[in-house]
């Protein structure tokens, strides 16, 4: 008699999960619209979301003509860099400039210039950088940085003046930034992609009128948590397969890591999002409430994640905050993978939070569904 309740169960729990995938699957426009556009947008952001800058318009204000000046100017103006050199003869002409984002950023180059790097000293420079634009301004100030203190390597070649600092890359030596990029974007589109799932599934059924049936069938509230999330989950998992081979082998990322160590990781990342996407179906009343309150916890989550600047920068309640996000620990587990083939000491401890997030969320789905069932 167990055994056949066990089968009974079990037949209807199969029911409920491949109604679920049909209603997500069995619509051509449905099917592209899941899985072709994390897919674009993983080849668009790749190029998009760059660390590099490009293209850049620099203005020089040389109040030196000597030797060394031009020198400096003409290897900044050979840098990849570059786009053009805007060369100005006043404080007020190089201010307009900046006021109207002509350049990123400008050079004022001293009158004693020349005359220190020919004595022996640092030839130094003011840059003047637009702030509106603080994180390329930045960069570029590295890239002036480095050109400025080639020139002044130039004629210095005594051990004395030598630059005693040697920098060296490790996981990443030539600071190539689709190495960063693409894994974490493999993270961020699985993320956005299993919470929308899960956030449309119980209110498109609201919408439909679907989820009435569920009060008056013998389904329970455990059934229709694991039927929503099933789906999600494979789907997730196809995913983010795709877009790891996609990274390996499409844009080169180098794979040092263990694939069968970050298939668990992937595997506890989508479930721990799955719950916050059901949290949010069960509270919404329609499709459209589920998709901004998608975004309203997406968002923030990206931007605490550290993909954008790091956690350690953070306020110390925001770094708190961070710790609940799954998409943080799965950052750093794809990251490390994928470029320093990191430990699996390493990989659990990062994995732990998100059984510990993936259980809070799945409980708080159930009683939230609960809810709305009674």
């Amino acid at each position: 008699m167990r055994r056949f309740l066990n089968l009974f169960v079990n037949a209807r729990l199969s029911a409920q999960i491949v109604k679920e995938l049909l209603s997500i699957l069995r619509d051509p426009r449905s099917r592209i619209i899941v899985f072709v556009p994390p897919l674009m947008q993983l080849l668009i952001f790749t190029f998009a979301t760059t660390l590099e800058v490009r293209n850049a318009d620099i203005a020089v204000y040389d109040r030196d003509a000597g030797h060394w000046s031009h020198e400096l100017v003409a290897r900044i103006d050979a840098a990849d860099f570059v786009n053009e050199i805007h060369t100005v003869h006043s404080p007020e002409a190089l201010r307009d400039l900046i006021d109207r984002r002509a350049v990123i950023a400008a050079l004022n180059i001293g009158p004693e210039f020349s005359r220190d790097i020919a004595a022996g000293k640092v030839g130094t420079v003011q840059v003047i950088v637009d702030g509106r634009r603080s994180n390329a301004g930045q960069i570029t100030v590295g890239y002036l940085n480095t050109i400025a203190a080639g020139v002044s390597a130039a004629i210095q070649r005594d051990t004395v003046h030598a630059n005693p600092v040697a920098v060296r890359h490790w996981f990443n030596p030539n600071l190539i930034y689709r190495w960063f990029v693409v894994p974490a974007l493999s993270g961020i589109l699985v993320f956005f992609s299993a919470l929308m799932i899960t956030s449309l599934s119980i209110s498109r059924e609201r919408e439909l009128g679907t989820f009435d049936q569920l009060l008056v069938s013998p389904t329970t509230t455990f059934e229709i948590i694991v039927a929503k999330t099933m789906p999600a989950l494979a789907i997730g998992l196809v995913l983010g397969l795709m877009m790891i081979v996609a990274a390996a082998f499409v844009f080169r990322v180098p794979f040092e890591g263990s694939f069968w160590l970050l298939m668990p990781s992937l595997l506890l990342f989508i479930l721990s999002v799955v719950g916050i996407g059901l949290m949010i179906s069960s509270v919404s009343a329609t499709q459209q409430q589920a998709i901004l309150g998608a975004f309203a916890i997406g968002v923030p989550a990206v931007l605490m994640s550290g993909f954008a600047t790091p956690v350690e920068n953070m306020p110390t309640l925001l770094q708190w905050l961070a710790e609940a996000i799954p998409l943080k620990h799965f950052l750093v587990i794809v990251e490390g993978t994928f470029l320093k083939a990191m430990p699996a000491s390493d990989i659990i401890a990062n994995t732990w939070p998100l059984v510990i997030i993936a259980l809070v969320t799945l409980s708080m789905a159930v009683v939230f569904v609960r809810s709305r069932l009674e």
